[in-house]
């Protein structure tokens, strides 16, 4: 292709961007509306100018075509069932009295009605809430919220295309709704819902829309000929309308597979694809399926889920490639740069030689623009940032940071042995009910507790001078002291510290573990007002000193009950920071498994006789495609043994996982060899407890019975009957009782109402046991 003839195909774009604004106004106009500090009207205000101040950025570093409708309150699944109508029957009420109140209980619930289930998008740690469909759901389409984000752009003179998730995606990630049978196929409602999809469309050409991207990210996943048969189906339905603009296919996280040819061949104008690492196969299977002449390709070169910063030569070559496959190529990030902070340059604690190799949203838009004018104009034109990046990628590759020879030797030197627990869990069982004395239906909580103004402001007093080391210790002890209090009054049987020094459960240990940084700014959203700063893994890791103990101790020497250590396991160290991209992830894991090993063995010494390692992560960092899933797994679970293996038989190691679907790795759990695993399961209602017994899982459990995750209280009866099923799937002996997840984000008036409802519905079930096993 001829450099002129490259100008006319090259253009900038991105799938959709941060909302949370610089400073998390988002955050704090929600915050504010629920709590009636903030009105409506200011609140949707704050959004309209979050949106244009995003899209002006966006314009001005050269991005040529702005996405709009992916800004939500919440989430955009949320909002793409309220797009298509599917509002569950038991929020109905609520929407048609107050559309944006109705809006925020399907998201949170209320005292009287329950959200709707959250887990995570894809292998991210984004949270998205699960769709409720049934036979008898009638959707209606509903573009009010598109159409007028596009006018909004359109009025500021920008390009803006509208992002919608496409209707195949939105079907294979919703499940049946209560009371519908389990067995019921979402995907079944496609022909339902094809027309809803195509008024929408309408409805946006008619509002100026030239083109319209249409996100497909389940289609990277394993999908069965029926599966794969239904996403030809719609995109030959939609793309043969007359009355709809441009339709641009887009897909992200991995590769395509046997969709790829099939979106190749479909009557749409574009596709949207991921060509970074992993998702190189792409590149291949496009070539072999024809390409896309005559199409348009937007090519997801940049990667848009980490923050290194791209290879612009590198990807230039492969732009170059896809020049011959295309009509027109046009570059982005690889997804959504939802996923990443805001700005770099608000980072003043930094190192500036370890800043140069970073790179957040609006980084990640000039360097989208930087290949596009390459692309266009050819490498001359860029001259100058090709020679910065490659300066700043040899700094990287040559720091002492990324390479400590101890720390290499020493994990070149892991045996079988240290990750595997002697002797058998049946064994150790016996040893652990004699030394911890523990009743049956234990209770216990997941670790944090409410993380107060208070508290925060004495950390942030702490930071800026204003206390001492010594008052804010102070602090922290009366802290612990009131929750280990609570704790014994409501009758829970294995206390927890509640974290009152820990800003975040993987920042906490980042922030003592060498080859980490810490940012001060780079937030990025979890679930709707949830924001959560990932630690950046820079460089090879040990740790310097113990990191919990402590605390811990302190927390025993008030008690007679046990207090549980609280560890983050080595893949959620992983999965919710910004990882190394310089050498395997099995490699790195291994480092941050035997960090943590030398703090368990510190805990156990220090008097510890209950020690959580938590792995949430463990199921959202699962790899899309089931054939990449074994490699993962192996070296996912030697490092929770590598963390854990080294304690004596009567100490009781704990884990916990949340708001995942955990059906697929029910082996995984096993090969974790933990004692006791705390699972969520109050919104899926037990599900993962049946799961658990179907695969025989022979350890303790606790499937949750409060959803820490809305502000809603459930009563006693609520958690009684919750506790009854699970005993349907797990025997009495080795069933706990506890909520969902951590308490930190919750207030204290709910907290403590719902834990007192906890312990009550562990009593009674208890007392309705036979005599035979209490």
């Amino acid at each position: 292709m001829t450099a002129k003839s490259a100008a006319a195909a090259a253009g900038a774009t991105v799938h959709g961007y941060p909302r949370q604004g610089p400073n998390r106004e988002l955050k704090k106009a929600v915050e504010g509306y629920w709590k009636g500090r903030v009105t409506a009207e200011a609140l949707r205000q704050t959004a309209k100018d979050l949106r244009a101040a995003n899209w002006r950025q966006l314009a001005e570093t050269g991005i040529h075509e702005v996405p709009t409708g992916d800004f939500s309150y919440y989430d955009h699944m949320l909002d793409a069932g309220v797009m298509v109508g599917a509002i569950p029957e038991r929020h109905r009420e609520a929407v048609a009295a107050d559309t944006l109140a109705g809006y925020f209980a399907m998201a949170r619930g209320t005292q009287e009605v329950a959200p709707l289930e959250m887990t995570k998008w894809f292998d991210t740690n984004y949270h998205y809430l699960v769709p409720e469909l049934g036979p008898d759901t009638v959707f209606a389409a509903d573009a009010g919220k598109q159409v007028a984000e596009l006018k909004e752009a359109l009025a500021l003179g920008l390009a803006g295309r509208p992002v919608l998730v496409g209707p195949v995606t939105y079907l294979l990630l919703a499940k049946p709704a209560p009371g519908v049978a389990a067995d019921f196929e979402p995907l079944s409602l496609l022909e339902r819902l094809l027309p809803v999809y195509a008024e929408l469309l309408a409805d946006l050409r008619a509002a100026g829309a030239a083109w319209i991207q249409l996100d497909e990210p389940a289609l990277v996943q394993d999908r069965t000929p029926q599966e794969l048969a239904a996403a030809e189906r719609a995109y030959r339905e939609l793309g043969g309308l007359t009355d709809r603009p441009k339709l641009l296919v887009a897909s992200y996280f991995d590769r395509l597979g046997d969709a790829l040819p099939m979106l190749a061949k479909a009557p749409v104008d574009g596709l949207a694809v991921d060509f970074t690492e992993a998702a190189a196969a792409n590149l291949d299977a496009l070539a072999a399926a024809g390409g896309l002449p005559g199409k348009r390709l937007v090519a997801g070169v940049v990667n848009g889920r980490n923050i290194w910063i791209n290879d612009l030569e590198k990807s230039l070559t492969t732009l170059g490639t896809l020049l011959g496959l295309a009509g027109r190529v046009d570059v982005s990030a690889s997804c959504s740069l939802l996923h990443v902070p805001l700005d770099v340059k608000a980072e003043r604690d930094i190192d500036p030689e370890v800043l140069r190799w970073l790179s957040f949203a609006r980084q990640k838009t000039a360097e989208i623009a930087t290949l596009a004018k390459g692309l266009a104009h050819g490498t001359d034109a860029i001259g100058a940032e090709l020679a910065a990046n490659r300066a700043d990628l040899a700094s990287r590759t040559d720091s002492a940071l990324t390479h400590d020879p101890a720390v290499r030797a020493r994990a070149a030197a892991v045996t079988e042995a240290e990750t595997r627990r002697s002797p058998s869990y049946a064994e150790r069982t016996t040893a652990q009910r004699a030394h911890l004395g523990l009743p049956l239906l234990p209770t216990t909580t997941i670790g944090s507790f409410p993380q107060t103004t208070e508290l925060r402001t004495a950390r942030a007093d702490l930071r800026a001078g204003r206390i001492g080391p010594d008052a804010y210790e102070e602090r922290i002890k009366t802290e612990i002291r009131d929750v280990l209090a609570f704790q014994e009054k409501a009758g829970i049987d294995v206390l927890v510290h509640g974290e009152p020094e820990r800003n975040d459960m993987v920042q906490y240990f980042a922030e003592q573990l060498t080859g980490y940084l810490a940012t001060q700014h780079g937030w990025v959203q979890s679930y709707g007002t949830r924001y959560v700063r990932p630690p950046i893994l820079a460089g090879d890791l040990s740790r310097p000193e113990p990191m919990t103990v402590r605390w811990t101790r302190y927390a025993q020497s008030l008690t007679k009950r046990p207090v549980k250590g609280m560890l983050t396991g080595p893949v959620t160290m992983l999965a919710w920071s910004f990882v190394r991209d310089d050498q395997p992830l099995g490699d790195t894991a291994r480092q941050v498994a035997l960090a943590l090993r030398d703090e368990v063995g510190d805990l156990e010494a220090a008097g510890t006789s209950v020690i959580q390692v938590d792995e949430p992560a463990l199921r959202e960092t699962l790899p899309l495609r089931a054939a990449d899933r074994d490699v993962y797994l192996a070296w996912a679970t030697e490092a929770f043994r590598l963390t854990t293996a080294g304690v004596r038989p009567d100490t009781q190691i704990h884990t916990h996982m949340c708001y995942a679907e955990f059906g697929d790795i029910v082996q995984a759990i096993d090969d974790l060899d933990a004692d006791v695993i705390s699972l969520e399961a109050a919104r899926s209602h037990m599900q993962v407890a049946h799961e658990l017994a179907g695969h025989g899982y022979p350890r303790e459990a606790g499937p949750g019975v409060y959803d820490i995750h809305s502000p809603r209280v459930p009563g006693a009866d609520e958690a009684t009957a919750l506790l009854r099923r699970g005993l349907e799937a797990i025997p009495p002996e080795r069933l706990w009782v506890n909520p969902d997840c951590g308490l930190k984000t919750r207030g204290w008036p709910e907290t403590r109402a719902s834990l007192e409802n906890l312990v009550t519905a562990a009593r009674t079930v208890r007392g309705e046991l036979p005599d035979s096993t209490s």
